[in-house]
């Protein structure tokens, strides 16, 4: 674990402490979050029953546009992309297909792509067109991974991730919002963050 800047569990049983340090760096181990998690403070009370993890990501890279991948040849009426990697090429015909239409999408060949423009239209904007955003992905796995450490059970959940800063919080039984806040803001002033 030594890729996170901070990491501490927090539980009223040392027993406890100790195997949920492991089960947690287990977990972000196999699905290959140290590189992103930059704090972890994770909290667990089997009296309450509550599992509260806080913390701050590192940011993963800028959003992904047309122009990262493909290269936009400008002709009359169209233009063409020529796709270098087709790793979001997927998305990309979707998002093209949601603004222009299916009907003004063609793809000859699955490196090259034509966009049939309506009149007016800047081609040059196809270039500026976001098609993913590696933060998004972030927060769908560590969610997934708190999910994994959280205790088997608890299935009352609340999760927030934004700007860096994310928590998740799980019980058994369904918590009042300002239990939750307390808990969290407590938590994160821990690790020297406020919401």
């Amino acid at each position: 674990m030594a890729a996170l800047e901070y990491f501490t569990v927090e539980c009223v049983e040392d027993k406890g402490r100790e195997v949920y340090e492991q089960i947690a760096s287990d977990v972000l181990l196999d699905l290959d979050l140290l590189r992103v998690v930059e704090k972890l403070h994770i909290f667990i009370d089997p009296r309450v029953p509550v599992f509260v993890a806080v913390g701050t990501t590192r940011r993963s890279g800028g959003l992904v546009r047309i122009r990262d991948f493909a290269d936009v040849i400008v002709e009359e009426g169209r233009a063409t992309l020529s796709i270098g990697d087709e790793t979001y090429l997927a998305p990309m015909l979707s998002i093209l297909w949601g603004r222009y239409g299916k009907d003004s999408i063609d793809q000859p060949d699955r490196f090259s792509v034509v966009v049939h423009l309506p009149e007016g239209e800047d081609p040059r904007e196809i270039e500026e067109i976001v098609v993913a955003d590696p933060e998004e992905g972030l927060y769908r796995d560590l969610i997934y991974a708190l999910q994994i450490v959280a205790p088997e059970g608890f299935k009352v959940r609340r999760q927030y991730h934004a700007g860096g800063v994310f928590y998740y919080v799980a019980s058994e039984n369904t918590l009042p919002q300002e239990i939750v806040d307390t808990l969290v803001a407590e938590k994160l002033n821990l690790i020297g963050v406020t919401l």
